[in-house]
């Protein structure tokens, strides 16, 4: 039994494992893009002007994508009537700032909106992602999660080889930053479908008393992929010429992103599809098959009972349970990503580099990020079953807390050495062994089987948030006047005030989930119904 599920769950953990390569791939490559993409503008006013109309057309085609996606959730959650009452507002409201603040501008590479742009084609994978965990739900309930994972490896081949060469091949006269940008967002797809099935995925095939653990895999598989990318950069740069990294080194980064993808996509093939969706096809003889390798055969009939019993109803109201469950896996995602973690694993190189090192230093000081951050997940999966997920997030929240407060603090006073450096691997060893893994975990548990949807909500939100910090860093960071009066402190400050509410969030409204199975979740919840079921669409 336990060969059998560390092997299927160390083959959907390669989706994590992809999820953090696909993701972190583009720190090492920033100051190459910036050249690239960016610089080459600057003395060309007619190229930067038809650049920055694209930006506008693709940027707003995907808000437009955005805006129809979350607008569905909406419909899940209120009547027709609020809904499109709230769609209304949101558009027109919405509507004129994007075109007072954004659309209206002429088309001239300014300060703000040459760093937007950088933002943006940094965090552009994140659209994609939006969009892969909002169909998530639908993929894993039509194709199933394991042939979703497999869909999920082709995109991230199709994305490594357009990122590496946008200028390839050229299609709709589109220019190459904003081919670019599409290669970044198929990749995204790809990543959201994978970080809500293989969690999911691992949660549906894990005995109860591991679960946690097995799950915590997914997030070690994620970190693990951060730091071989890491790697797989630092032995690409060293040694060479900024030149030839601008030209050709940040193309090698994208491409070898296939190597992973295509072992996932092999692997996928030899494991199963899970009970739970084998029962929610009909298909119960195969279910009991895959129950008896994995667990003992005397469970097997209660764990299929169980199984049965949370599937009477396929779909229930998504508000079934109140508001309560909703709102928690939402701010679990918000959280998160507002914290600031992917501005440090995103940008590492760039704040290294600011602190006053060279490229080649920069780089090795990010696989020291990266192994902190692996060793400290590997200290989660082994506590999170043992010492409970709310006692590990609250001491995370309180050390990222004073990690970012004191790391700004060293910014603001132009002391960026040990004790900089310090501050960072803090901050990263305390998110690695609470919020990075134990928030799969909760989210994968606190939502009942019936409503297990909403995680597609509340993932989807999770990379609306990662957008929207990675997207805003560079504003930030590199804005002229903040800089006179912060000296790059401020943004720091802002993700360490984060980590304060997300510590009193914990620990006022977050249940604690250690030892349940996911049946019991709903006892979590019951007591709490708040809304009529006949009342919400289904």
């Amino acid at each position: 039994m336990k060969g059998n599920i560390f092997f299927i769950t160390a083959v959907a953990s390669l989706g994590g494992l992809l999820f953090g390569y696909d993701t972190a791939v583009i720190s090492g490559a920033v100051s190459a893009m910036e050249d690239y993409f960016l610089f080459s503008l600057e003395g060309n006013a007619t190229e930067a002007a038809v650049a920055v109309f694209q930006f506008k057309i693709t940027l707003t085609v995907c808000v437009v994508f955005i805006l129809l996606l979350f607008s569905s959730f909406l419909l899940k959650f209120f009547s027709r009537t609020k809904a499109y009452l709230l769609i209304a507002s949101i558009v027109v409201i919405g509507g004129i700032i994007y075109y007072n603040q954004f659309l209206s501008l002429p088309n001239v590479l300014s300060e703000n909106l040459r760093n937007s742009i950088l933002g943006f084609m940094v965090s552009s994978a994140l659209v994609g992602c939006i969009i892969g965990a909002s169909l998530g739900d639908n993929i894993a309930n039509s194709i199933g999660r394991r042939n979703g994972l497999l869909l999920s490896s082709l995109l991230f081949v199709i994305s490594a080889c357009g990122s590496a060469y946008p200028d390839g091949v050229s299609f709709l006269h589109l220019d190459t930053l904003t081919l670019f940008i599409i290669y970044r967002i198929i990749g995204g797809i790809g990543v959201g479908v994978a970080s809500m099935l293989a969690p999911l995925y691992i949660a549906e095939m894990a005995p109860a008393k591991i679960r946690g653990k097995l799950v915590s895999c997914n997030q070690f598989a994620i970190v693990t992929g951060m730091l071989v990318v890491y790697f797989v950069n630092y032995f690409i740069v060293k040694g060479q010429p900024i030149e030839w990294i601008n030209t050709y080194g940040w193309r090698y980064m994208f491409l070898s992103e296939t190597i992973p993808a295509i072992l996932f996509f092999l692997f996928l093939i030899f494991v199963p599809k899970t009970p739970r969706f084998q029962v929610m096809k009909g298909n119960e003889n195969e279910a009991v098959k895959v129950l008896g390798d994995l667990n003992k055969s005397s469970e097997v009939p209660k764990i299929l009972a169980d199984i049965k019993a949370s599937f009477k109803v396929k779909k229930a109201p998504w508000l079934s349970y109140g508001w309560a469950v909703v709102i928690i896996g939402i701010l679990l995602s918000v959280f998160q990503q507002f914290v600031g973690i992917n501005v440090v694993l995103y940008y590492a190189p760039e704040i290294f580099k600011g602190m006053g090192m060279e490229t080649d230093a920069s780089m090795l000081q990010t696989i020291i990020v990266g192994v902190i951050n692996m060793l400290f997940t590997i200290l989660a999966i082994f506590t999170v079953d043992n010492f409970g997920r709310k006692r590990l997030m609250l001491i995370g929240s309180i050390f990222m807390a004073i990690s970012m407060i004191g790391l700004g603090i060293l910014l603001n006073a132009q002391q960026t050495g040990l004790s900089a450096l310090i501050c960072m691997l803090l901050y990263i060893a305390a998110f690695a062994m609470s919020w990075g893994p134990i928030t799969w975990v909760l989210l994968a548990e606190i939502f009942p089987n019936k409503i297990k949807g909403v995680m597609a909500v509340a993932v989807a939100v999770q990379w609306l948030a990662n957008l929207l910090v990675s997207w805003t860093f560079p504003m930030m960071n590199n804005n002229t006047r903040l800089n006179e009066l912060f000296n790059h402190g401020f943004a720091y400050w802002v993700y360490g005030f984060m980590a304060v509410l997300s510590g009193y969030f914990i620990w006022k409204f977050v249940p604690e989930t250690k030892g349940k199975t996911l049946e019991e979740m709903e006892g979590l919840w019951q007591p709490k119904l708040e809304v009529e079921p006949q009342k919400q669409q289904s």
